[in-house]
């Protein structure tokens, strides 16, 4: 039995419609798409790196 909400983390080689559509085939839809930032510390200052992009899934009631 699958859970009713999962969360996918798009990879860094894959892109945002890459994600989507292995949700689909794994039979979520998504339903909230959240953005965080991911911080370095170089020469003891915080900078932004890159933002990390996780969708939540609802499963699919077939």
């Amino acid at each position: 039995m699958k859970p009713n909400k999962k969360k996918f983390e798009v990879e860094a080689s894959e892109t945002l419609a890459g994600c989507l559509a292995r949700m689909k085939q794994e039979g979520y839809t998504p339903v909230r798409r959240m953005e965080q930032p991911v911080f370095t510390e170089k020469d003891g200052e915080k900078t932004v790196d890159h933002q990390k992009t996780v969708f939540e899934g609802k499963l699919i009631e077939e």
